[in-house]
């Protein structure tokens, strides 16, 4: 009866596929007791269940010996897996406890001289000892009983179904599994055979198996069952999912390698391929190009390396994308210079509302073309604050010159091949920005903007961009430009290198040293007001969708923005309120049909831009001894400022308020010295510094200060306090000091002048040498202002203070009364 349930042995190695139903539970049973000794058969990562044959080969002299006397007496045996497989003679901890008792069903003498017993799993067992080791093991063992479910349990129906659908799945991707293993399964109806048949043959881990044989219950073995094979399921799908895109890719890779065969000999039919015609193009431009025999030696010579490349080749579109961008180079092109100085004067003034260096600058070098033919193009770094319009400039000069323009943005660039490009060996490599601006412009002498060169980022790993633009930028260089991708010369003389920065101490001195600096400093309120007037309120009423005239923003007005709604050097924010004026006026006409406010006043900002949002400091009298007029510059322009002196009964300490920093400190240290150096001189006993506190402050103290501009303005208010003299009316000043008392030279005097003609200031006070930076402002900026060039604070002093004392001045000659 046995024999008839046996095959032959599978090819993967695993259980044999029986024709047995598993109808009858009652097939397999063997009379073997709980507590009998019988022989122990170990097994290398091979688990045996009930109700199921399994083929195992015998290697071990013990085991051949154990089968052998087992067929001949017809004795069950023991089978059990061992843990580690690498045991050569186990003991009782090197075997798993739970095993199963069966029966010898065949022993086969294989031609390879090697034994296969044929083993049929009876029932499960639990090993409790070895009680013989020689001359095979021998062990007490007892029989584990089976918890069946109810013959009725339709979740246990349905849970066996769910494994056997599982394991059909597994089986139709695993390419582990015959399909014969189907025929088996879906013929096996008796579940707990099922199960046991499923446990044995599927090629889990041998640690689920022994975890599977050591479930008593046959309802949780099929749960732990369902789960170990959802996961063996999964993966095996995922392998036969990325076996197939594998078989695809190849697929295509072989389609597409025949179908290019296929073109190359339709290409050779028609007479010629698509390789040959590209690289004949090549040396046909290439016999027109304006460039040197060394350029057009090595650009031949790359150009035989591309004939001798494989176009399959991942070299051959390397090689093929140089030798285009060579092709694309501007070599030996040059646009012909507008050499009109009338013309070219008009068109920056169009532009541009005052800027009179640059412009001069820019007239000069066409000039100089001009009487020459030729010259090496200026580089000029152009430098002020944010606003004012140094990158527009740049536009404006190529217009005038009618070159192509070309801006390149160096904030943030970190790279060295950036500027030089990448060598052409590595992957996805690309000429410098340089090259890149050249091709896209289509000259060799185009208008080239370095816009933001002050944020260049400095040195790290991958190179220093900085050191990189030194080559570029230097006229004794940049004829033999060295572009990392190209490998040859090109020359930049003739390019016409416009830098712009905000802050010139962040950038390298070296690459200072090679530019032409030009400052562009902030506007000012009268310049604003004209560049609103004729360039920034066209623009946006063009922009916002108005006609020119349909809204009227007289210089009143404009001035008033400028001054309530704006704080900056250049005109963005000025260019946003205006905008922001013309879009309510817009919305208002493309609502309503008509504009209620065509001409606007000061007084209508309000509805337009509301609350004013800055106010300018006006001149507030000469009342107070100890309070005097200075003139600040900042970024935004110039202001004034107030030094306030005042004098306490004390013992002479001197205490500095305002936020100021550390020159200004010591300008008012320099000040107290001064005047106490010089008492007698101003009528004072030298007991009063003794008997006196000094405050100094400067208002605004949220304000940071800094400066030695107001040494003069502080040794004054020092002067006033202690003589209690007024000073004179609507006058101000600027200027540094020394501790011997003479006046030096500041800067930013066009803005100062300017914030005191505002404030109704009539005078102003500063050194002789400043009398130059006068001579270079407008006329119409100097109007009404009187100038007192000084050179020494006596000189200061004998202007700024008046005999008359101010109201109920201190009397600083009375001594404190001593309480009795």
């Amino acid at each position: 009866m046995i024999e008839r349930y046996l095959e032959e042995e599978n090819e993967s190695g695993f259980s044999l596929i029986t024709d047995y139903d598993g109808s009858d539970e009652h097939a397999f049973d063997i009379e073997v007791n709980s507590g009998e000794v019988v022989p122990v058969l170990p097994l290398r990562n091979m688990v045996l269940f009930p109700g199921v044959f399994l083929p195992v080969n015998i290697g071990r002299n013990s085991s051949l010996k154990l089968v052998r006397e087992a067929e001949k007496k017809q004795k069950p045996v023991a089978v059990v897996c061992q843990k580690d497989a690498n045991v050569e003679e186990p003991k009782i901890d090197d075997l798993h406890a739970v095993g199963t008792i069966g029966r010898i069903v065949r022993v086969l003498e294989m031609p390879d001289q090697t034994t296969t017993v044929i083993l049929q799993g009876m029932k499960r067992l639990k090993l409790k000892s070895i009680t013989q080791e020689h001359p095979y093991l021998k062990g007490e063992i007892e029989i584990l009983k089976e918890e069946l479910p109810g013959k009725r349990d339709k979740e246990f129906q349905a849970l066996v179904e769910s494994c056997k659908e599982m394991t059909l799945r597994y089986i139709k991707s695993s390419d582990m599994m015959r399909m014969d293993s189907t025929f088996a399964i879906k013929n096996i109806s008796n579940p707990l055979f099922l199960i046991n048949f499923i446990c044995a043959n599927m090629p889990f881990k041998k640690d689920d198996k022994v975890e599977l044989l050591t479930i008593g219950s046959l309802r949780q073995r099929t749960y732990r069952l369902l789960e170990i094979l959802g996961k063996e399921v999964q993966m095996a799908e995922i392998k036969a999912s990325i076996q197939m895109r594998a078989r695809e890719d190849m697929d295509q890779q072989q389609r597409e390698y025949f179908l290019q065969q296929q073109i190359k000999t339709i290409q050779n039919e028609l007479g010629g391929s698509g390789q040959e015609q590209e690289i004949e193009e090549m040396r046909q431009k290439a016999e027109k190009t304006r460039w040197s025999d060394d350029t057009k030696e090595i650009f031949l010579k790359e150009l035989a390396k591309l004939e001798r490349t494989h176009p399959q080749s991942p070299d051959y579109s390397v090689q093929l994308n140089y030798l285009q961008t060579m092709l694309s180079l501007p070599w030996g092109i040059f646009t012909t210079d507008n050499l009109n100085l009338k013309n070219a004067e008009r068109i920056l003034n169009k532009d541009h509302y005052g800027l009179e260096k640059v412009k001069e600058r820019i007239l000069e070098h066409l000039a100089v073309l001009k009487l020459k033919g030729d010259m090496k193009s200026p580089i000029i770094c152009l430098y002020g604050p944010p606003g004012v319009g140094k990158t527009s400039l740049g536009k404006s000069i190529a217009a005038a010159l009618k070159r192509k323009y070309i801006r390149m943005s160096l904030g943030g660039v970190h790279d060295e091949a950036e500027i030089r490009g990448h060598r052409k060996t590595y992957i996805g490599a690309m000429p410098g920005r340089i090259a890149k601006g050249l091709i896209k412009a289509g000259s060799s002498n185009p208008v080239f903007v370095l816009d933001e060169i002050d944020k260049v980022g400095g040195h790290t790993h991958e190179g220093d961009p900085s050191s990189a633009l030194l080559e570029v930028l230097d006229p004794e260089q940049n004829s033999t430009f060295h572009d990392n991708f190209l490998d040859v010369d090109y020359d930049l003389s003739k390019v016409l290198f416009i830098a712009t920065a905000n802050n010139l101490n962040t950038i390298p001195a070296p690459l200072l040293d090679r530019m032409e600096l030009i400052e562009m400093s902030g506007y000012i309120t009268e310049e604003k007001i004209e560049i609103a007037r004729k360039h920034l309120v066209p623009k946006e009423l063009e922009a916002n969708g108005l006609k020119k005239g349909q809204v009227k923003l007289p210089k009143e007005t404009l001035e008033a923005v400028v001054e309530s709604y704006t704080r900056e050097s250049g005109v963005r924010e000025l260019e946003k309120k205006i905008g922001k004026i013309l879009r309510k006026s817009a919305k208002q006409y493309a609502t309503d049909g008509y504009l209620e406010k065509s001409d606007i006043r000061p007084a209508d900002l309000h509805d337009f831009l509301g609350v004013a949002e800055y106010s300018r400091d006006k001149y507030q009298g000469n009342e107070y001894a100890g309070v005097v007029t200075g003139l600040a510059w900042t970024a935004v322009g110039g202001e004034i400022l107030f030094v306030e002196t005042s004098l306490s009964r004390g013992k002479g300490n001197l205490t500095l308020t305002g936020n100021l920093g550390d020159v200004m400190k010591e300008s008012a240290m320099l000040a107290l010295e001064y005047i106490k150096a010089h008492a007698s001189l101003l009528g004072l006993d030298e007991e009063v510094f003794e008997r006196w506190n000094i405050h100094v402050h400067v208002p605004e103290g949220a304000i940071p200060k800094d400066g030695p501009s107001a040494g003069v303005t502080m040794a004054t208010a020092l002067a006033s306090a202690f003589t209690q003299r007024k000073v004179k009316a609507q006058l101000a000043m600027t200027g540094e000091i020394t501790l011997r008392g003479k006046v030096l030279p500041v800067g930013g005097i066009k803005e100062k002048i300017l914030a005191a003609k505002r404030a109704g200031i009539k005078e102003i006070v500063m050194c002789a040498d400043n009398r130059k930076d006068i001579d270079e402002i407008p006329d119409m900026y100097l109007k009404g202002i009187e100038f007192h060039y000084v050179n020494d604070i006596k000189e200061v002093l004998a202007i700024a203070l008046t005999d008359e004392k101010v109201t109920d001045a201190i009397d600083l000659t009375a001594k404190k009364q001593s309480k009795e």
